[in-house]
């Protein structure tokens, strides 16, 4: 089976980090940086945009999932521009990150914003993939 390519025009990386008041903490951030902030896919979603051009996606976990482990709460979120089928572009996507040697922390799951899945890399540390919904805007 041949595996498409990824290509970097529809890949972006940024970070991801749990908080209790994702507002705060990015506006803490914002302000330590010296750079802007501001709301993202949610209430519990902030973006801070940093001077480097990557963005810092601060959020509050769902209640449907354990909270990170503390010292494990920040990790490299991967995003895909939206399609009208996220779920579906989501699941090759965790299939070529699988034959790398990637594996599935948990489920991927479908949100009103798109979908997404908690991999690990080779080495065990987390990362999230994430393919946004045709409409939203991530990053």
């Amino acid at each position: 089976m041949t595996m498409p390519t990824m290509s970097a025009e529809t890949t972006s990386l940024s970070w991801v980090l749990a908080a209790n008041n994702p507002q705060s903490l990015a506006e803490f951030y914002a302000n330590a940086l010296g750079c802007s902030c501001r709301k993202g896919l949610s209430d519990q979603h902030w973006m801070v945009s940093l001077p480097t051009g990557e963005t810092l996606q601060i959020y509050r976990p769902s209640h449907q999932r354990p909270w990170p482990v503390r010292g494990a709460a920040l990790a490299p979120c991967f995003q895909r521009i939206g399609t009208d089928h996220p779920e579906t572009e989501l699941a090759g996507w965790i299939e070529q990150l699988e034959v790398l040697g990637a594996r599935r922390r948990e489920p991927a799951r479908l949100e009103s914003f798109g979908a997404e899945c908690w991999m690990e890399d080779p080495e065990g540390q987390p990362f999230l993939t994430l393919v946004l919904q045709q409409g939203f805007v991530g990053s």
